[in-house]
């Protein structure tokens, strides 16, 4: 993971935040993997954002209670890709495409957060 973070430098890391749902042997293997990318990205300083699976599943298929199959089916289409994904690589896409989607609406929100906050003053 740290080479490619230094390879591409990235500005900004979306990571799938960590649930339990019935197997909490797969969620503490889940966290250490979600750790491992984080600290990979500590020697280039990019900003980590985190989103939960249903916030995902709502920016890729409009409903956040979506089946992987069916988020693997839109990410397919997002992308134009027409060969079948694997779940992980379809999972880690959709993460990637739900911080495309959100991140520039939450920037200007927190732009307009500041504007008011200093009119206020």
């Amino acid at each position: 993971m740290q080479a490619l973070v230094l390879e591409y430098q990235p500005g900004a890391v979306a990571v799938e935040q960590v649930f339990m749902h019935r197997n909490a042997d797969s969620a503490l293997k889940l966290g250490q993997a979600r750790a491992a990318a984080i600290c990979a990205t500590f020697a280039c300083g990019a900003e980590v954002f985190e989103y939960a699976a249903r916030a995902v599943k709502q920016a890729i298929v409009g409903a956040g209670h979506a089946e992987k199959s069916q988020v693997s089916h839109m990410v397919s289409v997002l992308l134009n890709h027409r060969d079948a994904l694997e779940v992980d690589a379809a999972d880690a896409l959709a993460v990637a495409l739900c911080h495309a989607h959100t991140q520039p609406l939450n920037e200007r929100l927190h732009s307009a957060r500041r504007l008011i906050a200093g009119a206020r003053r």
